[in-house]
């Protein structure tokens, strides 16, 4: 704890100061600037590389805990996504037993499998932010873990709760870099498999599981920070967006004289999944990875990296954190 203060403290002087005093103490000021967005090196819906402005912002130093989310459940007597019955009428075909209220968990397969199955998913009714991995678990011993088994609805509602808001892809990708120009990672660009700086995947994903407890979120704070002071920005779990999905990013590479200033993402019609046409439920993007992201499967955890995700969706390794314009 002494070391993680003191680190705090010396980002605290390196970073240019905020306009006005810190809207509470778990935020810090993210100054604003010009960065090259995205990446040209790694999955195609990253691309292209382009120049973007944000100004100055306030940022959750960490994810929303299951404490916090405890606290605002507690006062507003909301139900999650997961926690509701869904209805028959939005996915049609669906097997009864689905329609339930639950939510995805994984489960480590015992041997390899196919990468492209998916097969470590299960649909476990009962599964939500209180029982991350289904009826007979629970939150206790995890209250500063990052919440989970959070739809997109579940974090809007936090933040408007929090008078706060969601990060637009490009603050969020902005934040997370720290201020490293073009680095591939949060920490630089250097990776070493035995010393990582985040909570991901260790050994062969989904069967080899090496760490010495199994895999899901840990604690908030359990990893250095970045340069603007923010905690686990990439690995440990998925973060929500306010944008759009849109693929590629921008319709077209924007001109040197022209850079976008908070730039936002497409529109809802845009962001329909048109492999599944059938499927009329829009999505936004999620940044950061997970502790499921491995080298061999999903080479997520970059600042650059961003996926699509339904807005109905939530699983044991989609949490959120929330900004504050100025």
């Amino acid at each position: 704890m002494k070391q993680r203060r003191q680190t705090e403290v010396a980002i605290a002087k390196s970073t240019p100061k905020s306009p006005r005093k810190a809207p509470d103490k778990e935020m810090v000021w993210i100054p604003g600037g010009t960065f090259t967005m995205g990446s040209d090196d790694h999955y195609p819906e990253e691309a292209p590389t382009r120049p973007v402005t944000v100004t100055g912002f306030w940022m959750d130093k960490y994810a929303v805990t299951n404490k916090q989310f405890q606290r605002f459940v507690k006062a507003t007597k909301y139900i999650t996504v997961a926690e509701r019955s869904p209805n028959p009428q939005d996915y049609p075909g669906a097997l009864p037993e689905l329609l339930v209220p639950g939510s995805l968990v994984f489960q480590q397969p015992l041997h390899p499998v196919d990468l492209q199955s998916c097969g470590w998913w299960n649909y476990v009714p009962g599964a939500n932010w209180r029982h991350p991995e289904g009826p007979g678990s629970s939150i206790k011993g995890r209250e500063n873990c990052p919440v989970v088994h959070i739809a997109y609805e579940d974090a809007e509602a936090y933040a408007k709760w929090a008078g706060k808001v969601l990060p637009t892809e490009a603050q969020w990708e902005f934040a997370a870099r720290g201020g490293l120009e073009g680095a591939i990672y949060v920490w630089g660009n250097e990776f070493s498999s035995n010393k990582l700086p985040t909570n991901i995947w260790h050994g062969e994903f989904p069967w080899q599981n090496l760490k010495s407890h199994p895999p899901r979120p840990e604690s908030v704070g359990s990893y250095p920070p970045n340069n603007y002071g923010l905690y686990e920005m990439t690995g440990n779990v998925w973060e929500w967006t306010m944008d759009w999905y849109r693929s590629p990013p921008l319709p077209s590479k924007p001109k040197a004289c022209c850079i976008p200033v908070n730039p936002r993402g497409g529109t809802s019609e845009e962001s329909y999944d048109p492999n599944f046409p059938e499927i009329r439920i829009p999505r936004k993007v999620l940044k950061g990875g997970s502790f499921l992201c491995a080298a061999n499967y999903c080479f997520r955890y970059r600042p650059a990296a961003r996926h699509a995700e339904t807005v109905d969706t939530s699983t044991c390794h989609i949490g959120f954190r929330c900004v504050l314009s100025n």
